[in-house]
């Protein structure tokens, strides 16, 4: 993915006023709700602008990583080109196999909310189904804790049919 900007304005606060440890506290979110999914994380924090490396277990929990650092109010940016996929890393022929598939033409779709979206609206707009909605919610449940309170600014991943 590479560079993803975010609105550092919005987001959730999960610095309270504390600054200088703003690094440990995004790495300690992603581990709280991606648990073993990510692997060797480190996060380093500079005036907005977070770095994520390590290893995950899914180009998924890759990209919810992402979202997890971005979304939280004073981040407008994420690298997260030195988080890799497992197999991407994996010296074994079957991870060898997969490292070019899921390396070519994979990307995730991102959705930046905006004032009077739903999750049911944006299901509408991508999938045609209003009824779909649950499918964002699911997708999305790290960064969304309840689908009624969404806000602008918030980006979500949309998963590709």
């Amino acid at each position: 993915m590479g560079l993803l900007d975010f609105i550092r304005d919005a987001g959730r606060d999960i610095f309270g006023g504390n600054k200088g440890n703003e690094a440990e506290q995004i790495k300690a979110e992603i581990e709280r709700e991606l648990g073993n999914n990510i692997r060797n994380l480190g996060v380093t924090f500079n005036d907005g602008r977070v770095t994520l490396q390590g290893e995950a277990t899914s180009h998924a929990a890759k990209e919810k990583a992402t979202l997890i650092a971005g979304n939280v109010r004073g981040v407008e940016a994420v690298e997260d080109e030195a988080l890799r996929v497992a197999a991407q890393q994996a010296g074994t022929a079957a991870g060898a196999a997969a490292a070019p598939a899921q390396s070519t033409g994979y990307r995730a779709r991102y959705y930046t909310i905006k004032s009077g979206d739903t999750l049911s609206g944006i299901a509408k707009e991508y999938y045609g189904d209003a009824n779909r909605w649950q499918e964002l919610f699911e997708a999305n449940r790290e960064v969304i804790k309840d689908p009624d309170k969404i806000y602008p600014g918030q980006r979500i991943r949309v998963p590709v049919d």
